[in-house]
């Protein structure tokens, strides 16, 4: 004890650094607080991570419903296929030009011929 009543540059370091414990804790509070709240936002499982996920979320269930709405229409032309004569006639008809039996089908062009590709008298 007489040391440090004998040593005023003793004395007045541990006078600093008991004044200015305070301080240093609230600045370690600070600094603890700042990266906390970096890592809410921007970190693996932030916000902003999960605004991403919510965003996908909401594209795969919009997928998820039009695949469920071409799978039940397959369902029912599937079905239908199935079922009904007149619809296996007209698939038959449509994708593989089948006719009856004294039909005729003619196609015809859908786009017309080009003009520079007849060929003109001389």
């Amino acid at each position: 004890m007489k040391q440090a009543t004998q040593n005023p540059n003793l004395i007045r370091v541990a006078g600093f650094a008991y004044r200015m414990r305070r301080r240093i804790a609230t600045a370690a509070a600070v600094v603890l607080a700042v990266f906390l709240g970096y890592h809410v936002i921007f970190g693996r499982n932030g916000v902003t991570a999960y605004q991403e996920k919510r965003l996908e979320d909401k594209d795969l269930q919009k997928q998820i419903q039009q695949l469920q709405d071409e799978n039940g229409r397959m369902k029912d032309h599937v079905d239908h296929l199935q079922n009904d004569p007149d619809a296996i006639e007209h698939e038959a008809r449509a994708r593989l030009h089948y006719t009856r039996p004294g039909e005729v089908i003619y196609t015809l062009n859908d786009k017309p011929a080009d003009k520079t590709s007849v060929p003109t008298a001389k």
